[in-house]
């Protein structure tokens, strides 16, 4: 599963109603093993456990485009918004990192752990020092 971060991953969301906002396009694949284990997996009643974001997107996206939420192998690009109240078909469990206030990767998070739990954990994280960004501390959201 690949997906290729672009800068506007790290945008801000600067309106107001978020449903206005424009998420820009990156581009993603499933290789066709990965399509075919994840599948099974779903099928077997098994937890799907994104690491990152952008995996989530990737995976996402691609159920996104069937209607039975079946992956499937291939690539193009996305623009998939993922904020509060969207319905996951795939992800039933996230590690990421702590994202930055304010961001598409947080309503990412916020919509899959619940705005309330999310924003109690980044408060714990705050007092704890613990290290933001891409390369600092992580969290299990389920």
């Amino acid at each position: 599963i690949t997906l290729h971060v672009g800068l506007g991953t790290f945008q801000p969301v600067r309106v107001e109603n978020v449903e206005r906002h424009t998420l820009h396009r990156e581009w993603c694949s499933i290789s066709p093993q990965a399509a075919t284990r994840i599948n099974a997996a779903i099928a077997a009643g098994r937890r799907v456990v994104a690491v990152g974001t952008t995996t989530v997107r990737t995976l996402e996206f691609s159920a996104s485009r069937s209607a039975n939420a079946q992956l499937t192998a291939g690539s193009g690009e996305t623009d998939l918004f993922i904020y509060p109240g969207y319905q996951f078909r795939v992800v039933g469990a996230l590690l990421t990192n702590f994202h930055l206030p304010q961001s598409t990767l947080l309503m990412l998070v916020c919509a899959f752990g619940g705005r309330e739990q999310v924003l109690e954990t980044y408060k714990h994280a705050v007092e704890q020092k613990y290290r933001f960004y891409s390369y600092g501390d992580c969290m299990f959201v389920e």
